[in-house]
């Protein structure tokens, strides 16, 4: 793991060095929670600033865009949105997000070149790299049984927000094993676990720290289990544990 994460730290610099160099804008491919974590821990031995961005305000896998001084000209990012939908909603089986990067995948694409995929009731927004469109639109003519239509649609046309679950909870404080735990539905030792392995991520940046004091409106991710908003703490039990309101991504 220690040379993979070497060899991805040395690719960012690299990156960085090409956009200074050239003076022209230089992407990266798609970025998980991981790999933007290490992104930003090489953030001051970078030759230029960069942006992240996945499509929309919430994304979580984001493509970093390399930007040299003095920028001549106004840049996008190279990526856009696919609408998949049922060519016979009557007949179409129900479909998931894993059928849908199943299907993708099958076309023997790598990971990296795929964003996010939404769901909006029948309907699936794929957010991909600009270069890939062609080869999706002619590939994908069904996903598991169901016949699908693809069509590429303005990103501002894509359900912009997540599907969230309101749930709440009580914590015995605010740190962060206590919230995964809470979330998780395991053990403080189990969450300890979670965190000290890589698996949990604030606002995209890796945690290791257990005693994290966790704020209103961080954003959590725990790799395998899923990604939660901490809203707010609403009162107290009378044994004096905190009462938690919190979001769940559906």
């Amino acid at each position: 793991m220690g040379n993979e994460q070497d060899l991805l730290q040395k690719r960012y610099m690299d990156l960085s060095r090409q956009a200074n160099r050239k003076g022209i804008v230089i992407y990266s491919d798609f970025l998980n929670l991981s790999e933007q974590n290490l992104l930003n821990s090489v953030k001051n031995k970078l030759e230029t600033s960069y942006e992240t961005y996945g499509g929309y305000d919430f994304a979580e896998r984001k493509i970093a865009a390399f930007l040299p001084d003095d920028l001549a000209y106004e840049w996008e990012y190279p990526l856009i949105c696919l609408k998949i939908t049922p060519a016979y909603p009557k007949y179409a089986e129900h479909l998931s997000h894993r059928d849908i990067l199943g299907a993708v995948m099958h076309q023997g694409l790598e990971r990296s070149k795929i964003g996010d995929i939404l769901c909006k009731e029948e309907d699936f927004y794929l957010f991909c790299e600009e270069h890939i469109k062609s080869y999706l639109l002619d590939c994908i003519q069904k996903v598991r049984n169901t016949s699908v239509n693809i069509e590429q649609v303005a990103l501002l046309e894509a359900p912009v927000l997540p599907k969230f679950i309101e749930k709440s909870g009580i914590i015995t404080s605010n740190r962060l094993d206590s919230l995964v735990a809470c979330f998780c539905n395991c053990s403080r030792n189990e969450a300890s676990k979670l965190i000290s392995g890589g698996k949990v991520f604030i606002d995209g940046k890796e945690m290791l720290s257990n005693t994290y004091t966790c704020k209103e409106g961080d954003i959590i991710s725990v790799r395998s289990f899923g990604k939660y908003i901490f809203d707010a703490c609403s009162g107290e039990t009378k044994k004096g544990r905190l009462k938690i309101k919190y979001r769940v991504y559906s």
